[in-house]
């Protein structure tokens, strides 16, 4: 995985500033309701997909009191039915933008989603255009704990499937299979470690270098998309530079 290492302080860096803007919270709070609801129980023992969404709004620092509210929300009849869409496409200079989507009218999200990409000058492709540049994986995200041996560590994971296991100023990015989220997750609980973030991300294979005009036109396209309550992700290839980071 050469490259993830950065793509990881990207991610990070810009989760942070999400987090600043109450962004990220709107969308772990709504990923904790639809989890209640599709899978038909409060009790994150017996629904996976609500204990991971738990999981990533405390690592995020959702308050607890919003957190049981979500869940609560999640068994009312009055909740809306979403549904899950994603939509892929390129922005300007040929940049690779996957958009990953939560929504209660697929109609309206289209519209926003075509009208963004056509404002800043990309254009919406067709599902499965994007396959060859994104792999999907699972990632895992956490401060080193400490008291643990570096390379014992690094060989617990390995066996687990991890492929890729990168420490970074102390802190630890491990990479795997989508099969084996399971396996990681198993074994990072064995250890006592609970991620900040345990999900399935799409990581770029191939980067697109661009200087600051050309990087800053289509930033304003990526950042319109995650600003869209619809939208739960946003995926992009730009090889960005510190300057560049310092930008968003």
């Amino acid at each position: 995985m050469a490259g993830h290492s950065k793509w990881a302080n990207i991610k990070r860096r810009k989760g942070a500033q999400d987090a600043k803007r109450g962004k990220i919270f709107t969308k772990l709070i709504k990923e904790i309701t639809i989890s209640v609801k599709e899978g038909g129980s409060e009790d994150p023992s017996a629904n996976a997909r609500l204990r991971l969404a738990i999981q990533n709004a405390r690592g995020a620092n959702v308050p607890k009191d919003t957190i049981e509210r979500a869940v609560k929300k999640g068994s009312s009849t009055d909740t809306a039915n979403y549904f899950e869409t994603t939509y892929e496409g390129y922005g300007s200079n040929g940049v690779a933008i996957f958009v990953e989507c939560m929504t209660d009218n697929l109609k309206r999200t289209v519209q926003d989603v075509r009208a963004a990409y056509t404002k800043f000058g990309g254009s919406l492709g067709t599902n499965g255009s994007l396959e060859f540049i994104f792999d999907r994986r699972s990632v895992f995200n956490f401060p080193f704990p400490e008291g643990l041996d570096v390379e014992e560590f690094e060989l617990e994971m390995i066996d687990s499937g991890a492929e890729d296991v990168e420490i970074d100023d102390n802190y630890v990015t491990v990479t795997a299979d989508v099969s084996d989220f399971g396996a990681i997750q198993k074994k990072l609980d064995e250890l006592n470690i609970t991620p900040e973030t345990a999900e399935l991300q799409r990581i770029p294979n191939t980067l697109v270098a661009l200087d600051d005009e050309a990087f800053q036109k289509v930033y304003k396209l990526i950042d319109v998309l995650e600003d869209n309550d619809d939208v739960q992700k946003v995926y992009h290839n730009i090889d960005m530079t510190e300057s560049q980071m310092e930008m968003v």
